[in-house]
């Protein structure tokens, strides 16, 4: 490249001039396709082609895709075979290859097959296939020029080179955006089986991924219905003991002597009524993963037994006279405060500790912001499958109704009354009617003003209109029958975060 690339064109001010333009175009363009349509458009003006291509290169694959295509003869057709890859033709593997640009005075004596440029009724002459490339200066595709008359091209090298590297990187940074918006919170998060795109259903995810391929013991806390059995059994299928035994057991189901026997098993004769051996419940689990649910309300006694088999990896059935190993992960669950047992005397405080290595606080649903409306529609979506019935919808007043509930049930509340609201629905469409729910204001926080509560509830409305026009904001403030200015305005104004409020895919 020269130190001064116009100067062998004709009138190179007012090229240069006439190349400023086309820059500030492209760089000022949102939209992907028009901005490739752009540079070939440009290309074709200033060398004053005929034709014009760009191609884009693949750094992983080396795949070559034409993106777009100036050539008023060409049918639309013809124009722009998108699907086919272009990296083996003779031409332009050469330059990709070579890493330089090709000028052809006379297309014809090339040695190289140029089939793939289109067909028209006079033959293509000259032509120049230009390198494009990264900011890394590696290869990112390919600029071609081509004209039915003998031209000498090779002077548009340098600019044609700066031009098309630039297009190529705008366009892939447009292209990113738009998958990135496509990509962010059109529907809801499903990691690990879990749903929700709220911030503290973020945190759960990372915490669950940091336990995954440990040994650790994890103590779930949570208030009830907040689903720590759902977390658990997320922990098991996504670890490495997914393929052997998930066993569940609730400690509040037994009292303490069955309990005992259901945990640790029995020889034959050791009560009156064992006629048999009696495999327990970590011998079950043996491999896999056992679940204590409510821990807290495990016996005394039972606990020195359970801290044995955490510290040792053993247990000893009743009426055995030895112990044998066990290779199970203790997962235990508990909406108690295990920390305020321990100091009432009434849980070990051994065990809390042992238990404790890795704790996961699992949020209340009131909590989750945003969560309640995507939970309610996956309910719905799976009790509609369950029932073998067409999808619902969901009135305004409905969705209203539940996003200024408290949901002291949490999850399990939600579930339980999204299902019967299907139950309910005659017109597939769920009305406030159908949830069971007196209308009556929210109380969770007495000291909450008017304001904040309506506030409260316009949020939530937002993010589940946002995710139900996946994402797209114009869609939304039509659906909504207000300007999108508003829309925007009201999204900024109630912090709701730009992840789900990306613009058209």
């Amino acid at each position: 490249m020269t130190d001064r690339p116009f100067t062998h064109l004709p009138e190179p001010l007012v090229y240069a001039e006439a190349l400023f333009g086309w820059f500030t175009r492209l760089g000022i363009e949102g939209n992907e396709a028009t901005l490739a349509d752009l540079c070939t458009t440009a290309a074709a003006q200033l060398s004053q082609c005929e034709l014009s291509q760009l191609y884009r290169r693949d750094k992983a694959t080396g795949r070559l895709e034409l993106i777009a295509q100036h050539s008023p003869g060409v049918g639309a057709a013809e124009a722009l075979p998108l699907s086919t890859d272009f990296q083996h033709e003779q031409l332009l593997s050469y330059v990709v290859t070579q890493g330089s640009s090709l000028s052809l005075e006379d297309v014809a004596d090339c040695v190289y097959e140029t089939g793939f440029l289109p067909v028209m009724d006079s033959p293509w002459r000259s032509l120049l296939c230009v390198p494009l490339r990264h900011q890394d200066k590696t290869l990112s595709g390919v600029l071609l020029c081509a004209c039915h008359r003998v031209q000498q091209l090779q002077d548009f090298v340098p600019s044609f080179s700066q031009l098309g590297s630039f297009a190529l990187s705008q366009w892939s940074l447009l292209r990113g955006t738009r998958s990135d918006r496509c990509n962010v919170a059109p529907a809801p998060r499903k990691a690990f089986g879990l749903i929700g795109n709220s911030a503290v259903m973020d945190e759960t995810h990372r915490l669950i991924g940091k336990v995954l391929s440990t040994t650790y013991t994890v103590l779930l806390r949570g208030e009830t219905g907040t689903g720590k059995e759902v977390v658990a059994r997320a922990i098991h299928a996504a670890g490495p003991r997914s393929g052997k035994p998930f066993v569940v057991q609730n400690c509040a189901a037994f009292p303490e002597g069955l309990l005992e026997s259901e945990l640790f098993g029995y020889r034959k004769g050791a009560f009156t009524g064992a006629e048999r051996h009696h495999a327990g419940l970590f011998d079950a689990a043996h491999g896999g993963t056992l679940l204590l649910d409510e821990i807290g309300d495990m016996p005394l006694s039972l606990q020195a037994k359970l801290l044995r088999v955490l510290q040792e990896g053993e247990v000893r059935p009743l009426g055995a006279s030895s112990a044998h190993k066990v290779d199970v992960r203790i997962i235990a669950a508990t909406h108690r405060d295990l920390g305020a047992m321990v100091t009432q005397g009434s849980f070990r405080e051994d065990l809390y500790y042992r238990l404790a290595q890795f704790p996961i606080e699992l949020p209340a649903l009131r909590e989750r912001e945003g969560d309640v409306l995507l939970l309610a529609r996956e309910f719905a979506q799976k009790a509609c499958a369950v029932l073998g019935r067409s999808p619902v919808d969901w009135s305004s007043a409905a969705l209203d109704l539940l996003s200024s509930h408290g949901f002291p049930g949490n999850v399990r509340e939600l579930k339980c009354l999204v299902e019967r609201a299907v139950l309910l629905c005659d017109d597939n469409v769920i009305q406030a009617a159908h949830l069971s729910l007196a209308p009556a204001p929210d109380t969770r926080d007495a000291d909450t003003t008017l304001r904040q509560r309506l506030e409260r509830v316009e949020r939530v409305f937002l993010i589940d209109c946002l995710h139900k026009n996946r994402g797209n904001r114009t869609r939304a403030a039509r659906e909504l029958g207000v300007a999108r200015r508003t829309l925007l305005y009201r999204l900024a104004r109630l912090n709701i975060p730009v992840r789900n409020t990306r613009e058209e895919c």
